[in-house]
């Protein structure tokens, strides 16, 4: 895993807006028809070379595949990928839409989700995944593909490091329904041992490894009230404990974790702490935490960092990009937000990241295409100015494409 030895280096979180060619395919797929499998693994291939040049063009060192492969979502994804489910339309509410924030803002919730505005949302939230046998992992097709496909992208953009994300057992088809296991308990630990594998096949494929779990903060969301703190602590401890379990053998400086508050542009004004979990998300056997940290909500939690310290030879990835909004940070802003950073935890063990991804799933993007662009433009822009009161003025630096920040 490369390190900000001489400068601070970029990333971002993940999932990237997917380009109308490949939206063509996920709607003709989410309408029930069929499409051209030779037709979309070319445009795939396409995408994904296309994808990475941007990134680099826009100032990404770390980049990825944009998430391009994965049908429907970030975590719902695993649905193609693992036998044992089967999906079955909801009955009654809307397993998604509950939670501490939706109640207070039930009717901002209401307005934002019956806009009309003609943005595309995936059908998913109609159906419930349930567990109907035991779970295996039977998706080293479509995993090798994404593997083919970024290694391929990043050879021909002269890149020597990128990531791979995949979800983590505690956030991998979420509001999933048990009927087989004795216990939910025994179906979390048998996703963990399912999804071993493909952990361990970005890895030996020579990529990062990035675990998102953003379940891992928004279940306090969904427990808190009628549960107690202590009753969500326990929860996150032992799934703490199941992802670690999943990622045995693999060793640390090979993995990133990430973890948000969730995506939604809602009011998060019932959002646990960092404080409150930071020690728990420390114990995650990774080598570098990518953690939200540019949004209102939760920019002022950098302080965090002054009072816990970085374990030796881990690194931090703040978010200083929000995904929320369509303005796009000044670069100066982002500087200032790394620098606060590297006062805490130190230049060298520090990476530009942004909160979250850009587009949840296929058909449900958070900021228009351009303004994602520009928002890594602004990031890489702002990594420079970090660096050179970091490192010096003379400090060495590849320029966004555009440079027009």
């Amino acid at each position: 895993m490369r390190r900000s030895t001489s400068r601070i280096l970029t990333t971002h979180t993940g999932s990237l807006v997917r380009p109308p060619q490949l939206l063509e395919f996920a709607r003709k797929r989410q309408a029930g028809e069929p499409i051209d499998e030779l037709a979309f693994k070319k445009t795939l291939e396409e995408a994904v070379h296309q994808v990475v040049q941007q990134q680099v063009a826009a100032g990404i060192d770390i980049p990825n595949d944009g998430e391009f492969g994965k049908s429907t979502s970030w975590s719902l994804y695993v649905l193609k990928r693992l036998s044992g489910f089967e999906m079955r339309e909801v009955k009654g509410a809307n397993p998604f839409a509950r939670g501490a924030d939706r109640g207070r803002f039930q009717e901002f919730y209401n307005e934002l989700e019956g806009r009309g505005d003609g943005r595309d949302w995936s059908n998913v939230t109609r159906f419930d995944a349930v567990c109907v046998g035991p779970i295996t992992y039977n998706g080293l097709f479509e995993l090798q593909r994404d593997i083919d496909n970024l290694r391929a992208a990043t050879m021909a953009a002269g890149v020597d490091e990128a990531f791979l994300p995949v979800a983590a057992p505690s956030s991998a088809i979420p509001d999933r329904r048990n009927e087989y296991y004795k216990t939910d308990d025994d179906l979390v630990v048998a996703l963990a041992e399912a999804l071993r594998t493909e952990y361990r096949a970005i890895v030996d494929a020579g990529f990062l490894l990035q675990v998102d779990d953003a379940r891992a903060a928004v279940t306090y969301d969904r427990m808190v009230p009628p549960a107690s703190f202590e009753d969500y602590s326990r929860w996150l401890a032992r799934h703490v404990d199941i992802l670690n379990h999943a990622l045995e053998g693999i060793p640390q400086d090979r993995i990133r974790y990430h973890v948000c508050w969730g995506s939604w542009p809602g009011p998060h004004t019932t959002d646990v702490p960092l404080r409150k979990i930071v020690d728990l998300i420390l114990k995650v056997n990774a080598g570098a935490y990518l953690i939200e940290a540019a949004n209102p909500r939760h920019e002022h939690e950098w302080k965090v960092w002054q009072e816990v310290k970085l374990p030796p030879g881990k690194i931090l990835v703040p978010g200083v990009i929000s995904h929320g909004t369509n303005v796009v940070e000044h670069p100066e802003l982002v500087a200032e937000r790394l620098l606060r950073f590297a006062s805490s935890v130190g230049r060298e063990n520090l990476i530009a990241g942004t909160d979250c991804g850009f587009a949840q799933e296929e058909l449900n993007r958070r900021v228009h295409p351009t303004v994602m662009w520009a928002k890594l433009e602004a990031l890489a822009e702002g990594a420079r100015l970090a660096s050179q009161q970091l490192w010096g003025p003379a400090t060495s630096y590849r320029l966004p494409a555009t440079n027009q920040i």
